[in-house]
């Protein structure tokens, strides 16, 4: 079974999806398939299909999805399929549902070990392995995660916290590619990440310093002004003392800039920490 969460839900086995059309259903889906071979209480499936408002008769429209993924299951499986297959690999335990698959058979686990592996090379200065493993960390992602599934509150939670670790991960992927050299190519994506995330001082950093290891120093006093003038505005603050630093730092044409990409000293934005 193949069970792809960052993007569509997708779930299929020898080709066939086995992804219900109902909603609730597929949530009963998208919860376990985030926990392959852990059980998922009961309770918590609950949680996410009806909130704190549960019906009286929850446990057996509960079961009833359960029956209709089994089903689901049991087609895709074929005819050949041993007898209870699919209540093998839909399991039920004490106090809760199982998927017995492995971890690497949905995405988002595979995302998170190449995510592991690429911060592990970038500790270690190895830029260019983290570079390659963070890229396809993110080539995994075919949208927004779960962007088809209605989302309870036990899902809403796994889904910022899969949308809080792209962010992150791309971060860390341009912070690779500027301390490779790469800041030219960067500055076209850098703009239309501060554009979607006008408040992130770390991309703010960044698109600074790709612009400014790029001769355009002009432009990269611009980005901190607008920040600057977004932050007074919206929020009464002032940039953060880094970022602080980060612009003075460029007013003073400090040579420091320009070798950004030897000395091996983590992110963009934290070389500038008091």
């Amino acid at each position: 079974m193949e069970i792809q969460v960052l993007g569509p839900l997708c779930a299929a086995v020898n080709g066939d999806s086995i992804v219900p059309t109902a909603g609730k259903p597929r949530q009963v889906l998208a919860l376990l398939a985030l926990y392959p071979s852990r059980v998922v209480p009961v309770s918590t499936l609950m949680e996410e299909i009806w909130g704190t408002d549960l019906p009286q008769s929850a446990m057996t429209t509960l079961q009833t999805y359960i029956m209709q993924l089994r089903r689901c299951l049991g087609t895709a499986m074929g005819p050949g399929a041993p007898g209870g297959a699919a209540k093998n690999v839909l399991a039920t335990r004490h106090g809760g549902y199982l998927l017995q698959i492995p971890p690497e058979s949905v995405d988002v686990h595979t995302y998170e070990r190449l995510v592991a592996e690429g911060q592990e090379a970038f500790d270690e200065g190895e830029d260019e392995r983290a570079a390659r493993s963070f890229r396809q960390a993110l080539a995994l992602w075919q949208g927004p995660a779960l962007v088809d599934v209605r989302l309870g509150p036990v899902l809403a939670i796994e889904v910022t916290r899969l949308e809080e670790s792209k962010l992150v991960t791309t971060e860390r992927r341009i912070d690779a590619d500027l301390r490779l050299g790469r800041h030219a190519e960067l500055i076209a994506e850098l703009t239309d990440l501060i554009a979607r995330h006008p408040q992130h001082e770390g991309l703010h950093a960044q698109a600074m310093v790709a612009l400014y290891r790029s001769g355009r120093q002009a432009s990269a006093l611009d980005v901190y002004r607008k920040l600057r003038e977004g932050l007074i505005e919206e929020l009464g603050v002032e940039p953060s003392p880094q970022l602080q630093r980060l612009h003075q730092a460029m007013l003073s044409v400090d040579p420091e800039l320009d070798v950004m990409a030897g000395p091996r000293r983590g992110s963009t934005f934290d070389r500038y920490a008091a």
